[in-house]
C-alpha cells in the first residue's frame, strides 16, 4: 500500500503563511498575511468576493508564487518571492504532500473514476498498477462510490465528481488537504453529499484548509474560523467566539448579510 501520511500531532504547525503578499500588476490581492494551520485542524477561511481567500489558498498549494513573504511547511520555506533553488527543491519535495480540490472538479474526461484516481500515484509517487487500484477502490469506498469505478465523469452528477476529486487528491496521501468553494457549483441536495465526506475527513482528524460560503460548516466543523476582507486577516477565531461574538464591525456586517 501506499505510504501513509505522518500522523496528525494537535499543536503542532504543519504550514503556515509568513508576512505574504501577492499583487497582480497594481492589485494587491494579500496584503502582508500571516497564519498559522495545526496539524489536524479544519481551518475555514470566510469573506466576501475578492477578499484573497482562493489566492491565500493557491499560495499554499504552490499553484501561485508570492510577490513578499513566504510559505512555511514543517519548518521549511517552499515559497517565497524571488525563491532560491533551496526553496524550489523544497517545494518539489512537498508538492505531492499538498492535496487540493477545486471549485469545479478537473477530471479528466477521457479516464474512468478508476483512472483518474490511480493516475497521479502511478506517475509521480511510482506505485504499481494493482497497488495504486487497491488503494483507489479504498477510496471509493470511503467517498460511497465504489460502484462507480469505470463509469467516465460525464456518467456522474457534480457531486459524484466532486467526491472522486477528493478521492483523486487523498490518493497521494496528502498530509494536508485545501478545499476551494468545493461545494458552491453543486445544488442543496449534492452539496450535502460532498459536506459528508469533507466531516468525515475531519473526523479522521486531517489537517483542512477550507475556503468555504457553508457557514454551518464552519460553526460545526472548524477548529478555527478565519474571516478575510481585502486582502487582510481580519479575524481569527473560533467558530463559537466568531459567530457568536465578533470582535469587528466588519465581520458583523458580514455575517448580518448573511441573514438578510
Amino acid at each position: 500500500m501506499a505510504e501513509p501520511a505522518i500522523p496528525a500531532q494537535p499543536g503542532k504547525s504543519l504550514i503556515a503563511a509568513k508576512n505574504l503578499s501577492k499583487s497582480f500588476g497594481a492589485i494587491d490581492v494579500l496584503k502582508n498575511v500571516s497564519v498559522s494551520i495545526d496539524e489536524g485542524e479544519v481551518v475555514c477561511v470566510v469573506g466576501p468576493s475578492g477578499s484573497g481567500k482562493t489566492t491565500l489558498l493557491r499560495c499554499f498549494a504552490l499553484l501561485e508564487q508570492p510577490t513578499g513573504g513566504a510559505v512555511i511547511m514543517r519548518g521549511k520555506t517552499i515559497a517565497a518571492s524571488g525563491a532560491s533553488t533551496e526553496v524550489r527543491q523544497a517545494a518539489k519535495r512537498v508538492r505531492s504532500d499538498i492535496g487540493m480540490v477545486f471549485q469545479h472538479f478537473n477530471l479528466w474526461p477521457h479516464f474512468t473514476v478508476l483512472q483518474n484516481i490511480i493516475e497521479a500515484p502511478r506517475r509521480v509517487k511510482g506505485i504499481g498498477r494493482a497497488e495504486a487500484e487497491a488503494d483507489a477502490v479504498k477510496l471509493l469506498e470511503k467517498v460511497g462510490l465504489a460502484d462507480k469505478r469505470n463509469e467516465y465523469p460525464s456518467r456522474l452528477s457534480g457531486g459524484q465528481q466532486q467526491r472522486v476529486a477528493i478521492a483523486r487528491a487523498l490518493a497521494m496521501r496528502p498530509s494536508v488537504m485545501l478545499f476551494d468553494e468545493a461545494t458552491s457549483a453543486l445544488d442543496p441536495e449534492l452539496k450535502h453529499e460532498v459536506l459528508l465526506v469533507m466531516r468525515d475527513l475531519a473526523a479522521e482528524g486531517m489537517t483542512m484548509l477550507v475556503v468555504t460560503h457553508e457557514m454551518g460548516f464552519a460553526r460545526n466543523v472548524g477548529s478555527r474560523v478565519i474571516f478575510m476582507d481585502q486582502g487582510d486577516i481580519v479575524e481569527d477565531s473560533s467558530p463559537t467566539s466568531f459567530f457568536s461574538a465578533p470582535k469587528t464591525d466588519r465581520a458583523q456586517r458580514f455575517l448580518r448579510q448573511l441573514q438578510d
